[in-house]
Order: C-alpha cells, then structure tokens, then sequence
C-alpha cells in the first residue's frame, strides 16, 4: 500500500489546523471571557478562526519551502507546545520582555520550571506531532507549480483575512481597540513577532562610541563631614499585599514591626520582569521602554556615586545585575565558592557574611552596598527559605504550581517574605553597629510583584498595560541609624501613603549621600521635603 503523502501546502494546513485546536486554549478561553456567546456575535467569533489561522498560515507560508518545510514545521510546534504549557498553566504572555528573561534565565532557574506537566505538554503537542511530520513524505511537483501552489495560498489567505475583517468591521474594530491583549496570547503568530522584535534590539549595530557620561559634575561638598553608609536591598517578586507592614492578616514582618522602618504602601514598579526594572531603577530617567538598552549605553547612579567618591559595591544572589554594575566592584554570591550559607540553595543572608570586613577597608568615605536578593523567585518558592521559616503551612512544595491548591502556593510564597524580614532585620543589626562611625540607612525596594493564581495568572512579567496590579504595587521601605541627621522621620512618614516608583530612587539615593549635581531633582528625592530645616538640597 502506498505511504500517504501530502504537498507542502497541504502539510501546513494541517499543522495550522492542530496549533489552532490545540495550541491556542488560552486564546479561546481569554476571548470568550471578552465576548460571552450569544446569538448577536457567534459569526463574528468564528471569524477569528479564519483571523488567527490565516495568520499562522501566512507565518507557515512564508518560511516552509521544500527543504525548510519539516524543519520549521518542527521547531514550531515544539516551540509552540512549550509556549501553551506556559500560558495555559501561569496565563504569562510571550512579549519581546518574556524573551529577554528567557535569554537572561540561568540554568538553575530553568531546571526549576522542568516538570512532568511540561514533559506532557512537550510530548502530546510537540514530540509526537513532530514525528508524525517528519516521518509524512512530501510531494514535489516541481518549482513552477510548487510557487504557483505557494501563491495562491498566500493570495487566498490574505484575502479571506481581510474581507473577514471587513466583514465583521464594527467587532474588529472593538476586538484590536479595546482588547489588544487578547491577540498577545496567539499561539504561535504571536511570540514570533515577539522574537522578531527582541532579536531586532540585539541586533542594532553596536556603537563605538564611549558611554553616555551621567552627572559628570557630581561631586560631594567638603562642608558633608559626616560618612554615609547606605544598604539597598533589591527584593525579588516580592508584592505589597503580603507584607504585614501594609496591613496583610498574616504576620510576615515580625521583626521588621518591631524595628521603626518607614514604610512606603503606595510604590509602583516601572516593570513586571527584573530585565526591566532592575536597570529601570538605577537609571536617571527611570523609564521602562527604554532600561533594557539604555543600561548598555548610559551610566547610572553606581556611576555617578563612584565618580563622587562612594565606595561602591554590588553582591549578587539573584541572576546577575542585569548590566546596572558593570564598572563597579561585582561579587556573586549564588555559588557556595563565594557564599557560606547554602542548603538546597545558596541563602540570602550568605550575602552578608565578610561584608563588616569590606566597610572596614574604607576607613574614609561613603559606602554603598547593594545587595541583590533571590527572595521570592518563583515558581519554586518552597526553595527560597530554610527549612526553618516554614511557619505557614501546608506549602507547595513543587514547580509545578497546578499539582498544589492556591492556599498551599501562597503558604510557600508567605514563607519566603518571612524569610526576607529576617534578612532585612540582620542587615539593621549589621547597620546599627556601625552607628559610631557612619549615618546609616537601610532602601529596601523589591523589582515587581508576583500573580498567585488571581483570574487564573501565575507568576509575573505580563506586559505592564494589562498587568494586574499584583505585578505592579511592590514593597519599599527604609530604615535610618541613630545618627542620620539628614530626615526628619515624623516627616517622612507623613509621606508614606503618596505615591512612589522605582524613577524616585536614583534621586532619593543621590539625597542620602548629599551628592551635588545638575541631573539631581529635588522633587523626585522621596526625602527632600521631609529633611530637617536647612538641610534641603
């Protein structure tokens, strides 16, 4: 008996069909929330199919080609079954920004996303209909009427696809105005045009002129005779609502309630990945649109406190700086070569082990210590705490946040908080006997917040217009030692309910250690008009 064949036309139409049916749940499930089926739009829904698939056939049409046909057809569907488990099981959205945590993802982080659901996902939708389409032979009926066959696909399919759009005018019209999230969840159009356009940044033509100099005045008066020593702490996907501080049921700031922090309930994050606002939050314009690039090209507050004369140091626990310590002093503490205190994974507080020897070895001068936290990192959550700080149980204890119950995964999530007071309340010890010597102050801001299962979203990195504010609403709060004469604190904490985001922190940093210079603007200093009369820079 002959072996069925089919023309490559034919061949993507069906891969387009079974990416279609089984590739775009998410999609299906997201429209349907949008637009609940009743008699008035029930054609204007089953347009989309002709919308949705043509698109992926117009994607298919224009990369397949004899020899590329099974090759591409491959890589997208094992492409596209990773990218369903994705949405399906976290709702995440594969933006140009998705792309850029992947590529900046480190390999500890990628064995703790592995896990039977994905294997699943990765088998039924890519392995097995990846194997059906190597194994189907091709007809070839030479290239003439094979580029005749390829155009009229082409031609046929644009034309269904608009005069379907136009057809339905008045709901395309809502579809792309009103819901343009929707078509992000395309599967597999959409993380294509995301690919296009992240691997378009990478690829801009490398300048060769010198970075962008920020601040070259900086300087700090020699009236400041009093030394700074400043810890940031970086949090990581940690959000507001689980602080107790701002008034969460659970108590996840024991220590921290019992040690005069100001604390800010009303700070934004510029964006939902650490790709974004970490670099975002050191940089002077503070802008999300822009962080990813302009850290490459722009020097930030780690250069213009160096230029001014602030020791500077960075310890890392996280994946790396994100390009913000490049021409600072860089330690990695995610290894147990650097960092002591390590189990299943190197701890947070290993970061603060040697760091009372580095203040020593400046016995003149400010000092600014960032210290870059694993925190909250999910979706392993259950590993980002010792054994020790599980107070809040049953915990998911698995990557896999579809095989634990939702109150499970927020007892692992609130474990892990509970573990960073901890660590904020040891870097306040550390900080308070250093009082004799320095004004001391502790910055606490986390990069973004974390969606735990609200309206089916898990994780984070959704693109900021549709992310839910669980994304955006992060923890901050500040800490200052017995001889900080530069805030009045009752102040400030009148301050604490006005609304702050990762663009104040440059300046505010820039406040704390009475740095003079033209890029400073006072109105962006979150303690500006809570300083001491006189004292206002």
């Amino acid at each position: 008996m002959a072996r069925l064949s089919l023309s490559t036309t034919n061949l993507i139409l069906v891969v387009t069909a079974f990416l279609l049916i089984f590739g775009n749940t998410t999609l299906a499930s997201n429209i349907l929330k949008a637009y609940p089926v009743n008699g008035d739009n029930i054609f204007s829904l089953l347009s989309l199919i002709i919308v949705f698939g043509g698109a992926t056939i117009l994607l298919l049409a224009l990369m397949c080609f004899r020899h590329s046909t099974k090759p591409v057809l491959i890589i997208v569907l094992l492409l596209s079954s990773m990218a369903t488990y994705f949405m399906d099981s976290y709702g995440v959205v594969i933006s140009d920004d998705m792309m850029r945590n992947i590529a900046y993802t480190s390999t500890a982080e990628t064995l703790e996303l592995l896990n039977i659901k994905l294997l699943a996902y990765l088998t039924a939708l890519g392995v097995v209909p990846a194997i059906l389409v190597g194994m189907v032979p091709l007809q070839w009926r030479g290239l003439r009427r094979e580029i005749i066959a390829r155009l009229k696909l082409l031609g046929i399919t644009t034309f269904l696809v608009v005069a379907t759009t136009l057809a339905f005018g008045s709901f395309y019209a809502s579809f792309f105005r009103e819901h343009k999230e929707l078509r992000q969840h395309a599967n597999p159009t959409y993380y294509f045009y995301s690919a296009i356009k992240y691997a378009t940044q990478l690829l801009k033509p490398a300048s060769n002129a010198p970075i962008v100099t920020v601040g070259a005045d900086a300087v700090i008066p020699a009236s400041d005779v009093d030394r700074e020593l400043t810890i940031m702490v970086v949090g990581e996907t940690a959000r507001a609502d689980r602080f107790s501080l701002n008034g969460y049921q659970r108590d996840t700031n024991p220590q921290l309630q019992k040690l005069n922090v100001v604390n800010f309930t009303n700070f934004r994050a510029c964006g939902t990945s650490t790709a974004v606002s970490v670099p975002c939050m050191f940089l002077l314009d503070g802008q999300a649109n822009a962080a990813s690039s302009k850290i490459a090209t722009d020097e930030n507050l780690l250069d213009v406190l160096k230029r001014s004369g602030v020791a500077v140091l960075w310890r890392d626990n996280n994946s790396d700086s994100k390009g913000v310590a490049e021409r600072v002093t860089f330690q990695d503490y995610k290894s147990p070569k650097t960092n002591t205190i390590c189990d299943i994974e190197c701890r947070d507080e290993g970061m603060l082990v040697g760091l009372q020897e580095f203040i020593d070895s400046h016995p003149t001068g400010d000092v600014f210590i960032v210290l870059h936290q694993m925190g909250n990192h999910g979706p392993a959550y259950f590993r980002r705490y010792p054994p020790e700080f599980e107070r809040f149980k049953p915990a998911c204890k698995d990557s896999d946040l579809s095989r634990c119950s939702r109150e499970e995964i927020g007892n692992a999530y609130d474990n892990a908080i509970l573990y960073t007071d901890h660590f904020l309340a040891k870097i306040i010890g550390l900080l308070r006997k250093n009082d004799n010597k320095f004004e001391t102050a502790l910055f606490y801001v986390s990069d973004h917040g974390e969606s735990l299962g609200e309206n089916g979203l898990y994780l984070h990195g959704l693109p900021k217009a549709i992310a839910p504010d669980t994304q955006l609403h992060i923890p901050a709060l500040m800490w200052f030692g017995a001889n900080f004469r530069d805030a009045n604190i009752p102040a400030l904490r009148a301050k604490t309910g006005e609304r702050f985001t990762h663009s104040n922190v440059f300046h505010t940093l820039l406040g704390i250690f009475e740095v003079e210079t033209s890029v400073y603007r006072p109105r962006m200093d979150m303690l500006d008009s809570a300083r001491p009369s006189g004292q206002k820079k």
